[in-house]
């Protein structure tokens, strides 16, 4: 056991969170995401919601904050705003919105794709590995 770790923190995300650098990318999907398919490295946190997993990475792994600190979420291409959004407005300055498919190519050169069994839509969210 090591001090100060969420607990849902897996070991293979932990050791994946400490090999990422600066600019690397890090993608927290949804139950819905095609994450097997998409993903270079894929780790799987069933049972977890990617709110709950967002703020234990956030614990442990600074956002990148040139020029500010961002979010990136799959664009709905709707007016409508996902309620989970404003749960992830409270950990960035602002969000940033990908289009569907410019999402799916971020994801497919994220670093790793953390897969949730979260059941909200439109409730993927990509990190930028900052420093510290």
């Amino acid at each position: 056991m090591l001090k100060g770790i969420p607990n849902i923190i897996s070991p293979d995300l932990l050791k994946t969170l400490h090999e990422m650098g600066h600019g690397d990318t890090l993608v927290i999907a949804d139950g819905n995401f095609p994450a097997a398919s998409c993903a270079k490295k894929l780790i799987r946190l069933d049972g977890h919601s990617v709110t709950d997993v967002l703020e234990a990475v956030l614990t442990l792994m600074p956002l990148d904050k040139t020029p500010h600190t961002d979010l990136v979420v799959m664009d709905t291409g709707t007016d409508k705003v996902p309620e989970i959004w404003r749960e992830f407005e409270n950990h960035a300055d602002q969000l940033t919105k990908l289009e569907r498919q410019a999402f799916y190519k971020a994801a497919q050169n994220a670093y790793c794709i953390v897969s949730t069994s979260e059941k909200a839509l439109f409730a993927n969210v990509l990190l930028t590995k900052g420093v510290l």
